[in-house]
């Protein structure tokens, strides 16, 4: 198939149409993750469960995703993963119908496990490993990093504006005395809507795009020990993240600062925002300083941010510093896709990407338990400090290991593309 040129706007050059079905695809899971996040805390609340079972059904979300993500990456390379991401999205629309209408503590946490929840402003579900895959066989190595900066602007973007749809409920419960509970169950019906969508989307696939030059007999050859050490401190990294998950955050914002769903939104969303636009940053800066030291020293000032966040004796200086996490903390996300896709070959990228996602998933689904119980003891924010210096420790780790280990295209800089 021959390659496609698009708009600088749009797509970097050399793109096939098919990442134009993924990316709209990551547009709708975003829009619905950027309310989840914040109302799956509120509504576990609502129907009357404490702190500590909130944070245990965060981490059971994050744990199912982690499982579900492994067992992908594991027969990625033999089955289609079109139809993969087809079978996640019928799960998803399952997931959503079902927490729709249980109130008890139990068959929450079951819905949970089933991994297609998602409790974080990022995109820690078995859908975005299939995505990375396929996208990688859109572009051209020099445009890759500018592609996976589209998609994690687009995901930014939208989950941002997902976030102001958060005070849809509150507002929908005023205008026509609905229950709040019935307006926020509405929500989680809306979420199966999208999800139906993009299983509509990615039924469009070409199937050439899972065409590769070898088939593989495992799902990792000659690439497994770097992928392994990256999966390693990916997973410390997200051991960190886990305990600051947008819907751990939200609730420390609601204890802390008695903040109103409203007003939560409203800063997650400028959050959102300032993530979103700063992808599109981490594209140049990768090709002109590299994708690990856009990585490192991008996200050592973040987690630094965070780190002071509890000390602040007001609302507005806390809205400061996390606005000026989000526009850091995130350049690291297309950098990071890029540089795991980079470093193994087209048939390999499936399980790299599933083996690099579920240690994160499963290492971020142990935090929020923790956090939960720490923010039922205190509202200082203890799990903003833990989180902060988990990530500097990831990033000092990452900078020693792999700083010497380049991708293609940083050895022809000529070639780069954004």
């Amino acid at each position: 198939m021959s390659r496609r040129a698009f708009p600088f706007s749009l797509l970097p050059p050399d793109t096939l149409p098919d990442a134009r079905l993924l990316l709209a695809a990551r547009a709708l899971r975003a829009f619905g993750d950027g309310y989840i996040s914040l109302l799956l805390p509120f509504y576990l609340t609502l129907l009357g469960l404490s702190v500590l079972q909130v944070g245990i059904i965060i981490t059971a979300t994050l744990l199912g995703a982690g499982v579900m993500t492994l067992a992908v990456g594991s027969i990625a390379h033999r089955c289609r993963q079109r139809s993969l991401l087809i079978l996640a999205s019928v799960l998803a629309i399952a997931a959503s119908l079902m927490i729709a209408f249980a109130t008890d503590f139990w068959p929450l946490l079951l819905i949970a496990l089933m991994g297609t929840l998602n409790p974080s402003s990022g995109d820690v579900s078995v859908f975005s490993p299939l995505e990375h895959s396929l996208l990688a066989q859109t572009v051209s190595a020099p445009s890759r990093t500018a592609l996976f900066a589209r998609y994690s602007l687009i995901g930014a973007l939208v989950g941002a504006i997902g976030a102001q749809a958060a005070a849809l409920p509150a507002l929908a419960a005023d205008l026509w005395m609905l229950e709040l509970k019935t307006a926020l169950q509405a929500m989680f019906l809306i979420y199966a809507v999208t999800a139906l969508i993009g299983m509509q989307l990615y039924r469009g696939l070409s199937l050439q795009l899972e065409m590769h030059e070898q088939a593989l007999s495992t799902p990792l050859g000659k690439s497994k020990k770097i992928v392994y050490k990256l999966a390693a401190l990916f997973s410390l990294d997200a051991l960190g993240g886990g305990f600051a998950v947008q819907s751990l955050l939200a609730l420390w914002l609601f204890q802390r600062f008695d903040l109103s769903i409203a007003a939560a939104g409203a800063i997650f969303f400028w959050t959102g925002v300032l993530t979103a636009f700063s992808h599109l940053a981490a594209a140049r800066i990768a090709a002109r300083f590299g994708l690990i030291n856009t990585m490192v020293f991008t996200h050592i000032p973040a987690s630094i941010f965070l780190i002071l966040a509890p000390f602040m004796p007001s609302l507005p200086l806390v809205i400061m510093l996390l606005c000026l996490r989000s526009a850091l903390s995130s350049m690291d996300v297309p950098a990071r896709t890029s540089y795991v896709m980079a470093v193994v070959s087209p048939g390999e990228r499936p399980a790299a990407a599933s083996v690099t996602a579920v240690p994160r998933s499963l290492a971020a689904a142990v935090s929020p338990a923790f956090a939960g119980y720490l923010l039922s003891l205190s509202t200082f924010g203890w799990p903003l400090i833990i989180c902060g210096g988990l990530k500097i420790a990831y990033d000092l780790l990452l900078l020693r290991m792999f700083g010497h280990v380049k991708p293609p295209e940083e050895t022809q800089p000529g070639a780069r593309r954004d």
